[in-house]
């Protein structure tokens, strides 16, 4: 995945500080704007985790810091739901203005109500999801219980959310209690995903069942099991990701046609640690180191992908020649694997010293085959494209891409 640091104004003036997360591709499909949790920033690692998921599906992602939250101007004293949903329609103007306005709203928590409220002032967007969001924003307040009655006769209170301080004013407390959701949802007129997990300690499932049955159809709801509110476990975002896309593709309304694919070029990006984002054509894959070497695990070893082509490429051969003689393969499975070895514990190879690699390819193809034509089948394994090209001399030439034909 790439992305771009930018920056947007909202309406009183403070800039607000944006990241723009892209897919491998320079073209999009489309594109999401993502509300972060109350207090919470555009840099947790959940936010991060869903964008990813987004990017593999070929769809661009802006995540950023409501006003007085995170790297963003302005004091969160001043700010209020009202407001936070003002940033959301700042933020879907400013991509509308510089790359492409968004068809795809996506709230965590309390964001999730922001962008049900915002959707009817973004006329972009076609698909809207929550996740873990309370059906009525004035939910929040249960995290202020010991601060309420001071806030009340004081105007304000200083209060602590998971290790930061900010100051909650009363004006806050009353835009949220004038805030109704039930009109908002019930004329949503956007296709609809509910995300929630039936164990959220936070904002419980009630939520989403009252926020389900307040919209019209289409409305579809997931559950996330045992996740807790923030989705601390990576495998619960990327699981909301990757459902996220699937579900966009069937709402939103995108010109495949005039999406752009690389014919015959494979684009990888690599960022935190080893974890690599790979686009294929049409097709996201994730490659990963394992964790006892510095990696999240996330994904195949460069090796295993070696593996994979190697193997892929012998059955495809496999088949496409038995089929050519009406031969009766009905499968041909494939076990392989890589190590490197002594180059004077191999007898065919010709380097004489250090290590060289040795791949071990194990076939078994089923079928009702005579004894010739499986031998004659080991035979052609050994012809697959990917197999000579590993026999043959390679000629890799690299060179450094100039930044300013880098994509936007």
């Amino acid at each position: 995945m790439s992305f771009e640091k930018v920056r947007f104004t909202n309406e009183r003036g403070d800039e607000l500080a944006a990241r723009l997360d892209l897919p491998a591709e320079a073209s999009p499909d489309a594109c999401a704007l993502f509300a972060h949790c109350f207090t919470c920033s555009k840099d947790l690692r959940a936010v991060g985790a869903i964008s990813r998921a987004l990017n593999r599906q070929n769809i661009a992602v802006l995540r950023f810091d409501f006003t007085g939250i995170g790297e963003s101007e302005g004091d969160f004293a001043d700010t209020n739901f009202s407001s936070n949903v003002g940033d959301l329609v700042e933020a879907a103007e400013y991509l509308a203005e510089h790359h492409e306005a968004p068809r795809i709203l996506v709230g965590h928590s309390l964001g999730g109500a922001a962008v049900l409220q915002a959707a009817h002032r973004i006329p972009s967007a076609e698909a809207v999801a929550t996740i873990a969001s309370p059906y009525d924003p004035e939910h929040v307040t249960r995290l202020l219980d010991d601060k309420l009655e001071e806030i009340k006769s004081s105007g304000e209170a200083r209060i602590t959310l998971a290790g930061r301080s900010f100051t909650i004013r009363k004006q806050f407390l009353e835009d949220l209690a004038a805030t109704k959701m039930e009109e908002t949802i019930r004329t949503l007129q956007r296709a609809l995903l509910v995300f929630h997990s039936p164990v959220d300690q936070t904002v419980g499932i009630d939520n989403a069942a009252r926020i389900f049955e307040a919209a019209k159809h289409p409305k579809s709801f997931v559950s996330l099991d045992d996740a807790d509110h923030l989705l601390r476990t990576p495998a619960d975002a990327e699981y909301v990701g990757t459902v996220l896309g699937a579900w966009a593709r069937k709402y939103v309304d995108l010109d495949e046609e005039a999406a752009v694919h690389t014919e015959g070029q494979v684009v990888t990006r690599t960022e935190d640690e080893y974890r690599t984002e790979i686009r294929a054509g049409q097709h996201s894959l994730v490659a990963d180191e394992p964790e006892d070497v510095g990696g999240g695990d996330e994904g195949p070893t460069p090796y295993d992908y070696l593996l994979a082509a190697l193997g892929s490429c012998t059955g495809m051969t496999l088949r496409m020649y038995a089929d050519r003689k009406g031969w009766p393969l009905e499968e041909a499975c494939v076990r392989l694997s890589h190590e490197k070895v002594h180059a004077d514990d191999c007898e065919h190879c010709d380097q004489a010293e250090g290590k060289v690699d040795r791949i071990e390819r194990e076939i078994d193809v089923k079928g009702d085959l005579t004894q010739e034509q499986r031998q004659r089948l080991l035979e052609i394994a050994n012809k697959c494209p990917v197999h000579r090209t590993l026999h043959s001399e390679i000629d890799v030439q690299s060179s450094l891409r100039s930044a300013a034909v880098e994509a936007p």
